[in-house]
């Protein structure tokens, strides 16, 4: 099928390209902070408007958030540091390129897209806030319908479409639904009260 030879043909690139960086001994450190640099690109295209270049430019963002832990992995370079500075420079991009939308829509005048780009924002930090807030608590909360996957594809397919306020509309019900389902989540797993007679 011809998306099982996209799939290969991607996997093949990105192997190609971890092997490189593996034997040049890139630091997977540099890898995430040349990620968030994209991000900050993307976002100064969207501020202009441009959402199809932005689109493009998220892609390239993304190959390096899946370099850096591969190549990490492949040198046996893997730290607890690194999973924690990956972790907040991501929350960095995901601020960063929405950012870039509210100046878009602030620009247009079009101050309801402004208030819901600011929905997604909300919804982007608490999914993974309630998610290690949670599993502080429990032992597992990977739990609702919108991570940082689904957000970053979609942006993705919002600026190469030209169809972005219908994924902002999307990404705002479903990322804080994700929220709530995971505060739901917890609430059942964790021991209730024994009531006092």
């Amino acid at each position: 099928m011809l998306s099982d030879a996209i799939g290969r043909a991607g996997k093949f690139l990105l192997d190609r390209i971890v092997r490189v960086f593996s034997f040049f001994h890139i630091n997977p450190n540099l890898l995430t902070f040349t990620g968030v640099l994209f991000s900050f690109w993307a976002a100064f295209e969207f501020g202009y408007g441009n959402l199809f270049r932005g689109g493009l430019v998220i892609i390239l963002a993304g190959l390096f958030d899946m370099l850096d832990g591969q190549v990490a992995r492949i040198n046996q370079s893997a730290t607890e540091f690194g999973a924690f500075y990956d972790s907040v420079i991501d929350r960095y991009s995901d601020v960063i390129i929405l950012q870039g939308l509210m100046v878009h829509y602030a620009r247009e005048q079009r101050l309801g897209y402004v208030v819901l780009v600011g929905v997604v924002v909300m919804g982007a930090v608490l999914t993974s806030y309630t998610r290690a807030r949670a599993e502080s608590l429990i032992p597992k909360c990977k739990v609702g319908f919108m991570e940082r996957p689904e957000r970053i594809v979609l942006l993705i397919i919002g600026g190469l479409s030209g169809r972005m306020e219908a994924v902002l509309w999307v990404l705002a019900v479903l990322g804080n639904w994700t929220v709530f389902d995971r505060i739901y989540f917890t609430w059942k797993e964790l021991p209730k009260p024994s009531r006092v007679p």
